[in-house]
């Protein structure tokens, strides 16, 4: 009888699909604390594990030395049990716990090279002796002529280990056996852990076998049957187990006659490669399986981060465009002309100064302190102008910085990408500066569009002997004061619309007061475009991925499903 390997077609597709399968899961970052996402986490690390310690080598050398790891919990006596099987004090013993820190695999001397140089478990450095001290990302090989050929021992720390390292690697360990031979005793067999991880194991449909160790020889007909009877309502009833008395340990080893059953039970598989191949087949069917649920549960997680990260954005998009609405209908409704900018309009044009003011390109005309006090007012109006307009800007900005972190913190899930980034509820440092080189811009913009538009739209002859940065700022008022009637002050009614509709034609007006609008709406929406790109950058940083990799991982796990479902079995045995 012997094992025939999986066809090179087949192993080939199959490799090929466990390859996509790894690359959509690989680069995966859940980085919004939101329901599952640890749980995810934790998924994609045990997934690539599984892939590249266990599942795609088994695939690629099917005939390979099957891995029996030894898992329980602490002080169960997993590496007495070893030392035991194997012959020789291969796995340190003690009191202290934990005892195991780095793994240690035992097999027969002819199967040495396999592990020593095959890929499963090939992220682990090989040591030919337990290191003084622990050494989680190294595998110590140890060569027994006790085990059977073609049946490897891996001996694992506590699934219970108070050190949270052991911890993750005996469940590491685990996730790359063949077979699985649980240790537990008569004083912890009832224990939470104990049953969690067989409730694993009947998860992963592994093959398993049970110890139940230091059973007092007294008791022994009370513990087994309890044992045994919880075994068969959780649905265990049917696997292999073993019974192992209390007895005395020398040298690390229990006497060879306590586990004479066990060590029988590994040289059958051992012997009837069929047998063998069935559990083989079994483990890595059942890791395979599991891949129809947890792929998916990724994909899953990945669309709800993807969907909270746009209900993100969107909570920042609405309140950075309700600022921008807001600005509008203050530039459009003449209530941003009060205060400062209402006063020194009213002084402007109070004065007798407006009218002088327009002139002041004609060189001479005018002498004395009437003529030097125009220019000050002037200037006066239009600094109070880009005044009320940086703080308009501003402070919109700072209530949409305030707001938007307000909404992301009702929501649950954003602690931690808030804690990251303290200064998100409030406007960047250089907002004043931009905002002030902004509103200069636009002003400028204005006095260019007066210069282009009007002299194309009237004679040149009616506005050579205008000054246009005078009339520019009287159009930026009766701009921003349209729709209040009493923008431009007592006495004055809409003088500045009035007047510049005299000079420029009210076609014109309205034809450079709609891009004078719109150019101001696009400057201030830039302003608030880097407001808003530092709500992204967080976003971003969090690492929540592109919206495909959903679809991607769907994809792969269903290409999965399609080659396992057009191959052959991994093994077939034939009689001779």
């Amino acid at each position: 009888m012997r094992e025939t390997p999986l066809p090179d077609a087949a192993a080939d597709l199959l490799g090929r699909a466990l390859v996509a399968v790894r690359e959509g899961v690989t680069g995966l970052r859940f980085g919004l604390d939101l329901p599952g996402a640890e749980e995810s986490r934790r998924t994609q690390e045990e997934i690539l594990a599984q892939l590249d310690d266990y599942v795609i080598p088994r695939v690629r050398t099917s005939t390979a030395p099957a891995l029996v790891v030894i898992a329980g919990s602490t002080g169960a006596g997993k590496s007495t049990l070893l030392n035991t099987l194997a012959g020789a004090r291969v796995s340190p013993t003690g009191v202290r716990r934990p005892t195991t820190a780095t793994p240690v695999l035992a097999c027969h001397p002819d199967d040495r090279d396999w592990f020593a140089k095959g890929d499963v478990l090939g992220s682990l450095r090989r040591q030919e002796a337990v290191p003084a001290a622990a050494d989680r990302d190294s595998l110590v090989l140890a060569p027994a002529e006790s085990l059977p050929a073609g049946m490897a021992l891996l001996d694992t720390p506590d699934i219970d280990s108070v050190v949270e390292e052991n911890h993750e690697i005996a469940h590491r360990m685990l996730d790359v056996g063949d077979l699985w031979i649980f240790v537990t005793t008569a004083a912890r067999y009832a224990d939470a852990p104990v049953w969690r991880l067989l409730r694993l194991a009947k998860e992963r449909g592994a093959e398993l076998a049970i110890v139940l160790s230091r059973v007092p020889p007294k008791s022994r007909d009370v513990v087994t049957k309890h044992f045994f009877r919880m075994l068969a309502e959780y649905g265990l009833g049917e696997v292999e187990r073993f019974v192992v008395d209390e007895s005395k340990v020398t040298g690390g080893m229990l006497p060879a006659h306590e586990v004479a059953d066990l060590h029988d039970w590994l040289t059958g598989l051992s012997i009837d490669e069929q047998r063998r191949a069935r559990a083989v087949q079994a483990t890595l069917s059942g890791v395979l399986d599991s891949f129809r649920t947890r792929m998916p549960a990724l994909a899953r997680q990945l669309e709800f981060q993807v969907a909270f990260r746009g209900e993100l954005r969107r909570d920042v998009d609405a309140v950075y465009g309700g600022a921008l609405a807001a600005i509008e209908k203050a530039t459009g409704d003449g209530s941003l002309l009060c205060g400062e900018m209402l006063a020194r309009w009213q002084d402007f044009a109070g004065s007798g100064d407006l009218m002088r003011t327009l002139h002041l390109r004609r060189p001479g005309r005018f002498a004395g302190k009437a003529g030097q006090q125009a220019p000050e007012r002037l200037t006066a109006l239009k600094a109070a102008l880009r005044a009320g307009l940086e703080s308009v800007v501003i402070s919109a900005a700072q209530r949409a910085a305030e707001e938007s972190v307000a909404r992301w913190q009702r929501r649950p899930g954003t602690d931690r990408i808030l804690a990251a980034a303290p200064d998100l509820g409030r406007a960047s440092d250089d907002l004043a500066r931009r905002a002030g080189r902004t509103i200069a811009a636009w002003q400028d913009h204005i006095v260019e569009l007066i210069r282009t538009e009007g002299v194309t739209k009237r004679s040149v002859a009616r506005l050579v002997s205008f000054d246009v940065e005078s009339l520019a700022l009287v159009f930026t008022v009766g701009l921003l004061g349209q729709g209040s009637a009493e923008a431009a002050g007592p006495g004055t009614g809409t003088l500045p619309q009035r007047l510049v509709n005299a000079l420029l034609g009210a076609e014109s007006v309205r034809t450079i007061g709609a891009r004078a609008r719109s150019d101001l709406r696009a400057r201030i929406g830039a302003i608030f475009d880097d407001e808003t790109s530092r709500h992204t950058r967080v976003l971003d940083g969090a690492g929540v991925p592109d919206e495909s990799a959903a679809t991607r991982l769907y994809q792969a796990a269903y290409n999965l499903e399609v080659v396992r479902a057009g191959r052959s079995a991994p093994a077939v045995n034939e009689e001779r």
